[in-house]
């Protein structure tokens, strides 16, 4: 299940991997992608956020912000951004656990981590493009990038 494209996306306020308040209104006039989790060091969530890394300029630049958010604490997300070399916000649902993930009708309550939904945000914060995959099923970032490409 996903939030329907044309609504406008849940505003939050969480911690990023350094403790700063990121709110999503804070990008109002940028394109957004918000991206959703399991977990820091596993490795389809590894793989995912390094193929986002190794293509930051897709999705991170002057136009475009990137914001993935998981259920791990601050200081977690701290160690896998500088142990993965990631440099976009990596921000923390953590507590209260899974609140921003409910929100995004991305929480799995069975399990207690949110699963793989992404959201692709127009400047107003308008929902313009999603998907939602299961636990292991990895998602493909040239889907974004050509979501992206097409709020233009």
């Amino acid at each position: 299940m996903a939030l329907e494209v044309g609504t406008i996306a849940p505003d939050f306020t969480l911690r990023n991997q350094f403790g700063q308040e990121v709110s999503l209104s804070d990008f109002r006039g940028k394109k957004v992608v918000v991206m959703f989790y399991p977990f820091a060091f596993t490795s389809t969530c590894t793989g995912e956020m390094c193929a986002i890394r190794d293509r930051i300029g897709d999705f991170d630049n002057d136009d475009t912000v990137m914001v993935s958010i998981s259920c791990d604490a601050p200081a977690s997300l701290k160690v896998f951004a500088e142990t993965e070399g990631l440099t976009h916000q990596l921000l923390s649902d953590f507590w209260p656990h899974g609140e921003v993930s409910r929100a995004y009708e991305a929480f799995w309550e069975k399990t207690g981590f949110a699963t793989r939904a992404t959201y692709v945000l127009d400047r107003d914060g308008v929902i313009r493009w999603s998907v939602v995959n299961g636990p292991g099923e990895a998602r493909n970032p040239d889907d974004y990038a050509s979501a992206l490409a097409a709020l233009d």
